[in-house]
């Protein structure tokens, strides 16, 4: 994308209305605007940063065997009356009647969509286990959205559920979860510790949240060093073989994690003190096994293998991709900007070109740019150097190849990396070897 045509609109001062580093970063970065309370525009470079989280997430949830579907945000209020929930959720449900008076809701979240779904279609247990997932917008009313993405009102989440015959296949079945989890966030290039939950009435220890650490996250987070020490992506797991997943469980949550609220004070003394790890967190991701708390409320049973009727054991699977944006950010950045992993970043790198209307440089920063339009944002504006280098800065793009008269006639470029602000001067070919790398 050449800059002097793009969609970017970045902002010099900070928003008044922004509280917290991501929500002031979006802004000035041109990634959203607010167009009603909570509710934001994503522009194509904010975009850009939604589909390469949710390519990611895609990719880990088909490796453990997940399949994708794409359900509706309006789901009918029949489905919800059917499991209970309808009068219970409270003021965050979204209500809305159709012209024929037919009672609808804008979905919060998608069990009884999914179960109903599964019962049309599944009818013995030899169509189990099934995971199905979705990436899709949902809305809740909260009483006061704020904090930009990281709190509003409507927002882009994935949400897996599963189905399994009998309590172990469920178990089975979350471990793979926790595993593609564990894998996605690494991918993502940031630490999420994952941190066991409250199950509330359903009982057990199949809960668990994912904390992306960041001094404004809203969580106390303590945990065991240990945890950062795992290579998720190389880690040897057989999904398949239930006692590989068992080791890899109990890799896992051996090693103490808890947030302020499940904090045990007497487990974290016997942790030993240099590998205390103290801080705050922001939730992105949790799992949850519930039993058969949707199937048997809205009737929903498969035929066992006796011929009896099962209701199948659910869990849920939630990645909040919207509120991710916000928190990389919020784990990512410095004084000037953000600081993207290369991974989710919009452009791989931003071609600066220092003398605009130089046949050098132009034709310099020309060849780099067509090598790939779409890794590279070219700020072929005329704006000072100060200004360019200001906005690269700002936007976090994980390279900055700056292109100047002098360098450029000798085929030299000056190559930065946003994370260190480590610069080098290197040949084109060093340069695009290096930013198209991966």
């Amino acid at each position: 994308m050449r800059l002097s045509r793009s969609f970017l609109p970045t902002l010099k001062e900070n928003p008044a209305e922004a509280q917290i580093v991501s929500h002031r970063l979006m802004l000035r970065a041109g990634l959203i605007r607010q167009t009603a309370s909570g509710i934001y525009a994503w522009l194509p470079a904010g975009l850009k940063v939604l589909r390469n989280i949710s390519q990611i997430v895609r990719e880990e949830q088909d490796r453990i065997g997940a399949q994708e579907v794409l359900m509706p945000t309006l789901q009918s209020a029949d489905l919800w009356k059917r499991s209970g929930r309808y009068d219970a959720y409270g003021p965050e449900m979204l209500r809305i009647q159709d012209r024929h008076k037919r009672e609808l809701l804008y979905g919060p979240t998608n069990e009884e969509m999914i179960t109903d779904l599964f019962g049309q279609a599944v009818k013995s247990y030899k169509d189990l286990p099934q995971v199905l997932y979705h990436i899709q917008w949902k809305f809740r009313d909260e009483m006061r959205p704020r904090f930009g993405v990281m709190r509003g009102r409507e927002f882009l989440m994935k949400d897996a559920y599963s189905f399994d015959l009998d309590y172990d296949s469920a178990v089975a079945t979350y471990r793979r979860m926790l595993l593609a989890y564990l894998r996605t966030f690494q991918r993502l290039g940031v630490r999420a510790v994952p941190m066991r939950a409250d199950t509330g009435p359903i009982g057990g220890e199949l809960s668990h949240e994912f904390l992306i650490l960041a001094p404004t996250g809203e969580s106390g987070v303590f945990y065991d060093a240990a945890l950062e020490e795992q290579d998720w992506l190389d880690e040897p797991v057989d999904v398949e073989d239930p006692k590989a997943l068992e080791a890899f469980y109990t890799r896992v949550t051996t090693p103490y994690a808890a947030t302020d609220e499940m904090h045990d004070t007497t487990a974290w003394e016997s942790v030993p003190e240099a590998r205390r790890r103290e801080g705050r967190g922001v939730e992105v991701g949790h799992i949850f096994h519930f039993g058969t708390k949707y199937t048997q409320s809205m009737d929903v049973a498969v035929s066992g293998p006796e011929g009896a009727p099962v209701y199948p054991e659910m869990g849920s699977y939630g990645i909040g991709v919207s509120r991710l944006a916000g928190a990389i950010i919020e784990a990512s950045h410095d004084e000037a900007g953000i600081i993207w992993p290369d991974a989710v970043a919009p452009f791989r790198a931003a071609i600066l070109n220092l003398k605009v209307g130089d046949e050098t440089c132009d034709a310099v920063c020309e060849r780099i740019y067509n090598t790939n339009t779409e890794a590279f944002l070219y700020d072929d504006r005329t704006d000072r150097a100060g200004a360019k280098f200001a906005d690269a800065d700002l936007m976090g793009h994980p390279w900055q190849i700056v292109v100047g008269p002098r360098s450029a006639k000798e085929g030299r470029v000056e190559l930065k990396r946003r994370a260190t602000g480590e610069r080098q001067d290197v040949s084109v070919e060093e340069a695009l070897a290096l930013v198209l790398a991966g």
